[in-house]
């Protein structure tokens, strides 16, 4: 997913984006929507999160 579209969601969740990267953005609207913040921390093969809007970009 793209910077722009991450940062629409992030919006959405009131959640301040000045100079945020994308994991961090992407933690952060997990949290918000009640999710565990687990965006890019190595262990995508092993989460069990198929259906995760972030899968294809976490790592």
């Amino acid at each position: 997913m793209k910077l722009d579209e991450i940062k629409e969601i992030a919006k959405g969740h009131s959640i301040k984006i000045a100079k945020a990267k994308k994991s961090d953005l992407v933690r952060a609207i997990q949290h918000a929507e009640g999710n565990e913040p687990c965006f890019d921390n190595g262990k995508a093969e092993h989460c069990g999160q198929q259906s995760c809007l972030w899968r294809e970009d976490c790592a």
